[in-house]
Parts: structure tokens; C-alpha cells; sequence
């Protein structure tokens, strides 16, 4: 099956992972990839948001009917991100922020919130991280206390993508008097508006919309609530975990993107007499750019595959996909910078762009150094169980 030349080695290749519902998948949005990357020149963060949603349908394969498709979700974000980083953002979070009302949600929930955000009617923020929880989830300080029939929320989440734009928020807070942090940890949906209420955006070295949810005594109702006092860590754990693996898939289109961008500069740059592809060094930097973008693809690809086919949790391979898939992307990145030389430090280049934009995918649903944490522990799990 013939895919566009700017997909064909994406991860929707690699091997036996895929099927061909995806790999129609991958030749429709190729077929659009100039449509997407419109998206990410002259148009606000929430027109981009509802175009996902309303022009390209992309939020229906965040809950559909017979349950989620994580490769379908490294395919699109392969994709996007490839043509459209910003849209690749707000396309990630839209899923954070309406899986918890996936696994958890009333039915009442699911028409008011997830509907409206699976047509791209609604948008979606996912409140978790705080000034001093991040990776250390269970130390949040974000509160909710009864009051009568209602929930009154105090506490402050920030690095909340999607918060200047968004309509609702995913709320993780700590019901007081439930003993254990982790099990105290409880959801709720906080709709824009709420009272007690209040956003801030937070200006970033991307385009890519993020900001403050603060909440002084932020009044909820208990329909408001998303499943039980002291499900939210499950909940909170589980969505990252199904969306994790796709960061890796979104590194991967951006580091497709660089590889591209150097291999059109190197072949016609012409310095000291040939061109800088004829420069044995230049060949040796592309071969190694080429190697690890390969190798990252083909652990986002079994990752996904192990998340569609098994049973239960796979943190480890999707730690090791999401963590080699970044950090290749990074070096990937870096590279194609300095083959484009000051070309590729001049703003408004793509590679540009994209040295920045890879850079917080190393951070964002667990660290590197969460992901190698993860790793480790199942290998000395194993060790100890011998």
C-alpha cells in the first residue's frame, strides 16, 4: 500500500504492529498534511482546537465505540506531529482531559462533556500538576471538602495545557479525612465559569496554549464528581498510561520532519566546491539520524501494540518508547540544526521551531528520568522474584 513520501517511514510501517485500518488512517491525514499545517500558521490556539474536532474529525478517535485505539492515537500524532506541533499539543490534551469521563463518567457526564468534546465543541484541560507536585503526584496539596450536597475546592494546578482555550477541567484534588494521600486523591470536572474559578495563561518559548487553574473556594457539585472518593490516582494513572506511549509517536513526526529539513539542505548546499551531502562526516551524521528515528518508531509501534493486545498494565515498554522516542527526537533535532548551520537558528525555520517544540516532550506524562525510574524497578522486580 502506497502511503505519501512524508509518512512511509512512520511508524505505521513498522512491521507486523499495524493493521490496515491504520494504515488507511495514515494515508488520509497524508493526504491532508498541507490542510494541517495551515493549522499552525495564522490561526488561534482554539480555532486550531475546534478545526481537529469539527474539519478533520481527529477527537473521535479519542473515545470510540469499542474502545480506544492506541495506535490509531500514535498514527494521528505521528502525523500532527510531523505538520502541526501546537495542534499535536491541543489534540493530546483534548484526550487527557476527556479520558477520566471515559473510564469514570456518568452518563449525564459523558453527553455533557465528552460528546461536545469528541465534535470538537468542547475543549479539554487535564489539572494534575501543581508548584510542588509534579512527578510526585500523591504530594498534592490541592484540596475538596463537602459541603452539603456540593464540593468546595481549594488549591492551585499549573503547566495545565489547554487552560486559556479550554471549556472544562479534569480537577485531581485530596479529600480531607481520607487517611492515605494517594487514596484521598479524588476527580472532578471544574467547568469554565465555576465559582471560585480563576485562570491565568502562562507564556512559553512555543505556541502551544498553557496556563494556571486556580481554585479559592471553587464550589462543584457531587455530579460534578468523576467516579468514587479516592478513585482520581487510578484515574489519573490510567490515562496517562494510555496516552503516554503517543508522545513518543508525536516525537517521532517531529524528528521525521528535522531528518527531512536536513536531508533537502545538505543535497543542495553546495560548500567547498560539492555538495554537503558528498561530506563523508554529513553521511555519517544522516546515518545515525535515520538508525535511531528507526529504532524509536519501532518501540512507540510494539508499545502500542502491547497496549491493544494485552491485558493489564505495560508501564516498561511504554516507559522505554516513551523515553528513547524523546530523547532520539531531541538529538534528531539538534542534528538537523546544525547541518542547516545558521539557517537552522533563523526563526521562522522549521527546524527552528522544532528545537523548541521537541524540548518539553521530555517532561510532559512522566520525565526521562520517571520513564528509566519505571524501567529499572521491573528489572530488579525480576531479579529479586529468581
Amino acid at each position: 500500500m502506497s502511503l505519501p513520501r512524508h509518512i512511509e517511514l512512520t511508524s505505521v510501517n513498522c512491521g507486523p504492529f499495524f493493521e490496515d485500518r491504520h494504515r488507511d488512517l495514515a494515508r488520509s491525514l497524508g493526504e491532508r498534511v498541507a490542510s494541517l499545517e495551515a493549522l499552525a500558521h495564522g490561526h488561534d490556539a482554539r480555532a486550531v482546537a475546534e478545526a481537529l474536532g469539527r474539519e478533520f474529525g481527529l477527537y473521535r478517535h479519542l473515545a470510540p465505540a469499542g474502545g480506544i485505539d492506541v495506535r490509531a492515537l500514535v498514527v494521528i500524532r505521528d502525523v500532527l506531529g510531523y505538520a502541526c506541533p501546537v495542534g499535536d499539543a491541543i489534540f493530546a490534551v483534548q484526550g487527557l482531559g476527556t479520558h477520566p469521563l471515559v473510564l469514570a463518567g456518568t452518563a449525564e457526564q459523558r453527553a455533557r462533556f465528552v460528546e461536545p468534546a469528541l465534535a470538537g465543541e468542547r475543549i479539554a484541560a487535564f489539572a494534575l500538576t501543581e508548584p510542588e507536585a509534579g512527578s510526585d503526584v500523591a504530594s498534592m496539596r490541592t484540596t475538596a471538602r463537602r459541603a452539603g450536597d456540593a464540593w468546595v475546592l481549594d488549591g492551585e494546578k499549573w503547566l495545565i495545557s489547554n487552560v486559556p482555550i479550554a471549556d472544562h477541567h479534569v480537577v485531581f484534588a485530596r479529600v480531607a479525612g481520607e487517611g492515605d494521600p494517594r487514596r484521598a486523591i479524588t476527580a472532578f470536572v471544574v467547568p469554565r465559569g465555576a465559582s471560585g474559578l480563576s485562570l491565568e495563561a502562562q507564556p512559553m518559548s512555543i505556541d502551544h496554549p498553557i496556563g494556571v487553574v486556580r481554585l479559592d473556594g471553587c464550589r462543584v457539585t457531587d455530579a460534578e464528581r468523576v467516579g468514587a472518593v479516592g478513585e482520581g490516582m487510578k484515574l489519573a494513572l490510567a490515562t496517562l498510561e494510555t496516552f503516554r506511549v503517543s508522545v513518543g509517536a508525536a516525537a517521532n513526526g517531529m524528528a521525521t520532519a528535522a531528518l527531512e529539513d536536513a536531508i533537502a539542505h545538505v543535497t543542495t548546499r553546495v560548500q567547498f566546491g560539492k555538495p554537503l551531502s558528498e561530506q563523508q562526516l554529513v553521511q555519517a551524521y544522516l546515518a545515525e539520524m535515520a538508525t535511531e528515528l528507526d529504532a524509536a518508531r519501532l518501540l512507540v509501534a510494539r508499545a502500542a501494540w502491547v497496549k491493544d493486545t494485552r491485558d493489564g498494565r505495560t508501564p516498561t515498554e511504554v516507559a522505554m518508547a516513551k523515553m528513547v522516542a524523546t530523547e532520539s527526537a531531541q538529538r534528531i533535532i539538534d542534528r538537523a540544526v546544525q547541518l542547516l548551520g545558521g539557517r537552522g537558528v533563523l526563526a521562522g525555520s522549521r527546524v527552528e521551531a522544532l528545537y523548541r517544540d521537541i524540548r518539553p516532550l521530555r517532561i510532559y506524562e512522566g520525565t526521562t528520568e520517571i520513564q528509566k525510574l519505571i524501567i529499572a524497578r521491573a528489572l530488579l522486580s525480576g531479579a529479586r522474584s529468581t
